[in-house]
């Protein structure tokens, strides 16, 4: 089991096993431990990239900007550690679970705009975070990343899960990886990648930094 170098997320132990967790009010009925609440990697796949051991670059206090933050699932793990965190969801219905969420949370910002479109929250997101953690649902979330490298710091990280049924159902998913990859990197470097099968099928982690001078 990998170690989790980041301040307030841990293992803890859930119904014999071992599994992340964050402290804070549990969100969509997840099992508690105390303080802590288990972080399920089958339900996130952000997740799921810590439990493999990549180097997220993610640190307690950090600013961060959440596409795709759905319900609230991971998002509110992330503010459970993070510092302000900046939540993206284009959908209304789960947007107002995310609101539900944000609630018990002074960390965590809801915001109903659609992550293809930057320009539309540019206004309330600062620039130079430290993270920008994406799992958007749509084609182009390559480009998704890129539009919004903006936001991150010269030294930030991103952190994207690319679903390749998202981009074709029909393609082998290592091509819509490499397509993927290739996109990322009109802005950033990329420092490792991991399949996230079989927990998150036709999944791939990424980990990046941005380029230099492209902020």
């Amino acid at each position: 089991m990998p170690e989790v170098p980041i301040e307030g997320v841990t293992y803890r132990e859930f119904d014999g096993e071992q599994r992340l967790a964050t402290r804070g009010e549990p969100v969509y009925g997840e099992p508690t431990d105390g303080e802590w609440r288990l972080w399920d990697a089958r339900r996130s796949k952000l997740g799921a990239t810590i439990e493999l051991g990549l180097e997220t670059g993610l640190s307690a206090g950090d600013g961060v900007l959440y596409l795709g933050a759905a319900g609230g699932t991971t998002v509110s793990h992330v503010a459970d550690f993070a510092g302000p965190t900046y939540a993206v969801e284009f959908a209304p219905r789960p947007a107002r679970d995310l609101l539900a969420a944000a609630e018990r949370r002074d960390r965590l910002f809801p915001l109903l705009k659609d992550a293809r479109e930057p320009e539309t929250y540019a206004h309330v997101v600062e620039s130079g975070l430290d993270a920008l953690v994406q799992d958007v649902a749509t084609r182009g979330q390559a480009e998704v990343a890129v539009r919004n490298r903006r936001f991150l710091a010269d030294d930030g990280r991103l952190v994207a899960a690319i679903k390749a049924r998202s981009e074709d159902v029909a393609r082998d998913p290592s091509a819509v990886f490499e397509d993927a990859l290739a996109t990322l990197g009109e802005a950033y470097e990329v420092l490792e990648t991991a399949r996230l099968d079989p927990v998150h099928a036709d999944h791939l982690a990424v980990v990046a930094r941005p380029l230099s001078g492209d902020g």
